[in-house]
């Protein structure tokens, strides 16, 4: 979620995202006699709770920002699923493994200058099923040399916690 890299690959990432988003109401629909286009609260067999895991999500979301903004990678990194199956997509790589990702942060944002003070805005929240969810939204970072960009996360509600499973962040030409 924070910018890493430039947004050539955005493309490229969103169109994954669509299959992956269109495969998911493709088998939902042949599990339903609804058509996707029917669903008034997301896919079919969308949880019915979804206001509530929406509010899940937008406060992982914000305990996020307050660790980032504390200068604490470690709890800023226990929203992220702990697998080796953990992807984070930027500037044309893909990075595997929570410990990694852990490791990249560290080694990209060293001092609490150089992480600046994180937002989140423009978010978006869209069931995919019962137990994930994927969020696309604007991250930005004010510091000396501010820099933000677009991000999509994919959110997977695992032993009842909803963690990223995928994070995809690209940096925009002039941030917001």
């Amino acid at each position: 979620m924070i910018p890493l890299g430039d947004s050539r690959f955005l493309y490229f990432s969103v169109g994954l995202l669509v299959l992956f988003v269109f495969g998911n109401l493709m088998v939902q629909a042949g599990n339903n006699s609804r058509c996707p286009s029917d669903a008034k609260n997301g896919p079919p067999n969308a949880q019915s709770t979804t206001e509530m895991d929406v509010t899940d999500i937008k406060r992982v979301l914000t305990e996020q920002a307050e660790a980032w903004n504390r200068g604490d990678i470690d709890s800023f990194m226990e929203h992220y699923w702990k697998s080796d199956k953990l992807t984070f997509s930027s500037g044309g790589k893909t990075t595997r493994g929570w410990a990694t990702t852990k490791q990249n942060y560290k080694k990209r944002y060293p001092t609490r200058e150089q992480m600046g003070k994180l937002t989140f805005n423009k978010l978006e929240f869209l069931p995919l099923g019962e137990s994930a969810a994927l969020v696309l939204g604007q991250c930005r970072l004010e510091r000396k040399e501010p820099v933000g960009g677009n991000f999509s996360l994919v959110f997977r509600k695992i032993d009842g916690r909803w963690l990223i499973i995928h994070d995809h962040t690209s940096v925009a030409e002039k941030p917001e």
